[in-house]
């Protein structure tokens, strides 16, 4: 199985925006973990904890891949933001986390 590497190549010309890090590094994840059944252990990987270190500005793009796909964004979110807006009875109900999450990033002022 081919990877896309986690750094991209220091003779790259130009830097990469957040979105197309995020995108890339995202790509890396799916094709890398989408097997998995324990999402601790996917969120874990090492291009999961780099979208992590994006801090801040990925957290649109995040949010709009998790009301798009339902992709299990919550761990990253959580530890860019700090929020947990989920109760702990719905943590396995994906509909409705992604909901909570949702609802908690319009309260707060996020666009995506």
């Amino acid at each position: 199985m081919a990877t896309l590497p986690l750094k991209k190549p220091p003779d790259s010309p130009n830097q990469e925006t957040v979105a197309e890090r995020f995108q890339r590094l995202a790509t890396v994840w799916h094709e890398e973990t989408d097997y998995l059944s324990s999402m601790s252990e996917a969120s874990s990987h090492p291009a999961y904890q780099e979208i992590i270190r994006l801090g801040p500005p990925v957290v649109p793009l995040l949010l709009r891949d998790l009301q798009d796909n339902h992709t299990h964004w919550f761990a990253a979110l959580h530890a860019i933001t700090g929020a947990q807006p989920i109760a702990k009875d719905l943590a396995a109900n994906i509909p409705k986390m992604v909901e909570g999450w949702l609802r908690w990033a319009k309260k707060n002022g996020y666009q995506w």
